[in-house]
């Protein structure tokens, strides 16, 4: 077979290192692509991804980020009668508006945070009234991982819906949850469903789930974070109802379907839903991952999925972001890397790399995710580090803590 990733970041490298993998693959290709991904698949240099498929003459199109996903990339490729993993445009905006994506939990009886979503500016200082603090501000549309602000005062509250209107006018004003994070990721052809394992992910910029939020700063995978019972609760009370919702409303949902919960004491609720595979959860997932990758997503393709369980490696993985100088707020790149040639008992996805002038250098926000697996979670995480402290930039800088909150009892 021959699969095209379409992507260029540390999520489209680890499903190029893991479709690398498979015997089924006779030629494996990136649209745009990056440096990491240039060393299992060919990187064709190019964003109209359509004419790429069929240059190539692709059996199969995996689409990795959202923007593609929300302009219709996957309506694209069906009219012209080619395989690809994704949700349409329409579907899409489960993640491209939030309040969207509210409203449908409402009417599929979804679990999930009180709400109000406005208009303007005005209209978001008035909900405010309705909510007690803290109170989470979020921008409608799409915002790379950075459009929510947990506000712990009126004046923080003020300041956010100042600033996210800056991306859109429509603002969504929720409750704050309480309780533990988990990111559940399913495979769906719109009627089956293949979960995949849970994994965390660790949002804000700095250590203890402090500063602002970014894109995701590191992730990992534990067969621990959620035991049989309340995967099964997450399926029953989340995933299925959002599902047959969607087809009801003749919007059938195909491709990864991103549930970001929160444990409460209530049981889950959903914080928000994504159109596609988590970033960097997808690092850890297709680092623990046992099972061929390829066969579930060509018949999600064709719309025969099989529900039986894919296999897991016992090892729980987990994912270290190195960050550049500045990110989240003002990212500074073209800063040379070191090191990533010293890493062997780990493996590194590039997401904001390029080379210059043969030099790897920096490239955006989120640079690589530093990626390993161990006996046990603490083992995991010292091999992780481990390896993250061979690997040089002016300016780097990440998270101390990652996978750390799976040491406590869950």
């Amino acid at each position: 077979m021959k699969i095209l990733v379409i992507g260029s970041g540390g999520r489209e490298h680890a499903l190029c290192w893991k479709l690398a993998q498979s015997p089924k693959v006779t030629a494996l290709y990136a649209a745009p692509g990056n440096p990491g991904m240039a060393q299992s698949a060919t990187c064709l240099a190019t964003t109209d991804f359509l004419a790429a498929a069929e240059s190539i003459h692709a059996d199969l199109t995996v689409v990795g980020p959202e923007k593609p996903l929300a302009a219709g990339v996957v309506d694209q490729f069906r009219a012209a009668g080619r395989r690809i993993v994704g949700p349409t445009a329409a579907a899409a905006r489960l993640e491209s508006s939030k309040a969207f994506a509210k409203e449908l939990m409402l009417r599929a009886g979804i679990p999930t945070a009180r709400f109000a979503a406005v208009n303007s500016a005005e209209e978001a200082r008035d909900a405010l009234l309705e909510f007690d603090l803290p109170v989470v501000v979020k921008a409608d549309g799409l915002a790379a991982g950075k459009g929510v602000i947990i506000a712990n005062t009126h004046q923080e509250a003020n300041c956010a819906i100042d600033k996210l209107t800056c991306i859109g006018s429509t603002l969504v004003i929720e409750e704050f949850l309480t309780g533990a994070e988990v990111s559940f990721i399913v495979l769906t052809d719109g009627v089956n469903v293949l979960p995949l394992e849970p994994t965390q992910d660790h949002k804000t910029v700095n250590d203890g789930d402090q500063g602002a939020n970014t894109g995701g700063m590191g992730a990992y995978c534990d067969g621990r974070i959620l035991d049989p019972f309340r995967q099964e609760l997450v399926m029953a009370q989340v995933i299925r109802p959002a599902i047959q919702q969607m087809r009801a409303d003749g919007v059938p949902f195909t491709g990864f379907l991103y549930a970001g919960l929160m444990m409460t004491a209530q049981g889950p609720k959903v914080v928000e839903f994504n159109a596609r595979l988590g970033d960097p959860e997808t690092q850890a997932l297709m680092h623990r991952m046992a099972s061929d990758f390829v066969e579930p997503l060509l018949a999600a393709a064709h719309g025969s999925l099989d529900e039986t369980p894919l296999d897991w490696n016992a090892d729980p993985s987990v994912c270290v972001v190195l960050a550049a100088a500045g990110y989240p707020e003002s990212t500074r790149t073209g800063d040379a890397i070191t090191g990533v040639d010293q890493v062997h008992e780990a493996a590194v996805f590039h997401a904001g790399t390029k080379i210059e002038q043969n030099v790897l250098v920096t490239s955006g926000g989120r640079v690589l995710g530093v990626t390993a697996s161990g006996a046990t979670l603490e083992l995991a995480i010292s091999n992780t580090y481990a390896q993250v402290r061979k690997i040089h930039f002016d300016g780097m800088h990440y998270r101390t803590d990652i996978g750390k909150k799976g040491l406590r009892p869950w």
